[in-house]
């Protein structure tokens, strides 16, 4: 490297920053890192207008170090714009803003999509799934809740039933889901039973309490889903539980009955047995009853088909179960429970394996394949013997 023509051609280089607008400190700064860039690169790589490289160089490091002092400026004014230390209110204003999206001009469904997605940080594809619906019609309905909301003045707070139906919806996806939520969906619930005196928030409360108690226990190290028969209930959360229950039954005393204090009920039926064979699906059918009185869904008379199953023998749930739409989600996998507690093996392998083609997490994909693949092992063992 001849360091004469790298000489020659600084004053040129130097001038054309300066025309360009650097003052003259920090152009020099520039052609300096530039012609060490130069001695470095041009034995290997030469180019072909050694003065435009060199232009083009120093005037990138000119701008970098513009920025930069820009950028150092600006957090220097920040920090003297900062309060000074001392104590502050705190402030969160976290659940004001699921009442505000759940706005009266909307209704319930759009209002809890809309919050779930603005408020609540979940993916449209976690919202379809939460609602049984195709991601596309989510997309749409979170659309038009957007446009419905996007001229109006949000001074009308929305009603608590669907605040609670997105805490309900967040926490599920938290517990169940991509997203940890579950924590949060349970400090905000509690916020809201200090705010407000509602037997259906203290029930929602004492379900999250009840559900969260065995959330160490679902799923083994490495991610695979443990049925609630097989957990280890020495491991599950005796305080939380204790504190679910006495929620529940104070909401209860009140004879206010709503969904959430039904799905409690049913929650603290499972936390209250030692062990599963001594769990009460009668009265967990009762609660059942109940439920799909209160809210006719498909769903809940899915889940009480199990435990009919549970109380009254397998072919009493199979029974239940045909007054179902089979294309309902999880209903295969129902099926096969039932029918293998039924002792038709061969039935309930293929319908594990369908469920798992339809499942919609790959950890339940997963489970349902291994229940299949252990049925079958038992088939052909038979088969063999």
């Amino acid at each position: 490297m001849d360091g004469a023509i790298l000489r020659s051609l600084t004053p040129g280089v130097l001038a054309i920053l300066v025309r360009r607008g650097a003052d003259f400190a920090a152009a020099e700064d520039a052609v300096q890192d530039a012609l060490v860039e130069a001695v470095r690169v041009w034995p290997a790589d030469p180019p072909r207008d050694a003065k435009g490289w060199l232009v083009t160089v120093a005037w990138r490091r000119f701008l970098d170090a513009t920025r930069a002092d820009t950028a150092r400026r600006r957090r220097e004014d920040l920090v003297e714009e900062e309060p000074a230390p001392g104590p502050a209110a705190a402030t969160d204003d976290t659940l004001q803003l699921y009442f505000l999206c759940a706005h009266p001009s909307l209704t319930p469904s759009s209002a809890v999509a809309l919050t779930l997605r603005a408020v609540g940080g979940l993916t449209t594809r976690q919202i379809a799934r939460a609602y049984l619906v195709p991601e596309a019609t989510m997309a749409q309905r979170i659309s038009r809740a957007k446009r419905t909301v996007s001229g109006v003045r949000f001074d009308q707070p929305g009603d608590v039933a669907t605040v609670l139906r997105v805490l309900y919806l967040v926490f599920n996806e938290g517990y169940s889901g991509d997203v940890d939520l579950a924590a949060e969906a349970i400090r905000l619930t509690r916020q809201l039973a200090a705010a407000i005196d509602h037997p259906e928030v203290a029930g929602l409360l004492a379900l999250m309490l009840l559900h969260h108690a065995r959330r160490a226990t679902r799923t083994t190290p490495d991610g695979s889903l443990v049925p609630l028969a097989e957990q280890d209930r020495g491991r599950w959360d005796t305080a939380s539980i204790a504190e679910g229950v006495e929620i529940l039954q104070a909401a209860l005393a009140r004879d206010r009955l709503g969904e959430f204090q039904a799905q409690a009920a049913i929650a603290a039926l499972h936390a209250d047995a030692q062990t599963a064979e001594e769990t009460d699906w009668v009265q967990i059918v009762e609660w059942y009853d109940e439920l799909a009185r209160l809210t006719d869904s498909p769903v809940v008379r899915l889940n009480r088909a199990v435990a009919v199953g549970e109380a009254d023998g397998p072919r009493a749930g199979l029974a239940a179960l045909a007054a179902l739409d089979d294309s309902l989600p999880r209903h295969a996998a129902v099926a096969a429970y039932l029918h293998e507690r039924d002792g038709d093996l061969a039935t309930a392998a293929r319908l594990y394996a369908e469920a798992a083609e339809q499942a919609p997490t790959l950890a339940e994909r997963h489970h349902l394949t291994r229940q299949a693949a252990r049925l079958n092992g038992r088939l052909n063992a038979h088969r063999r013997g």
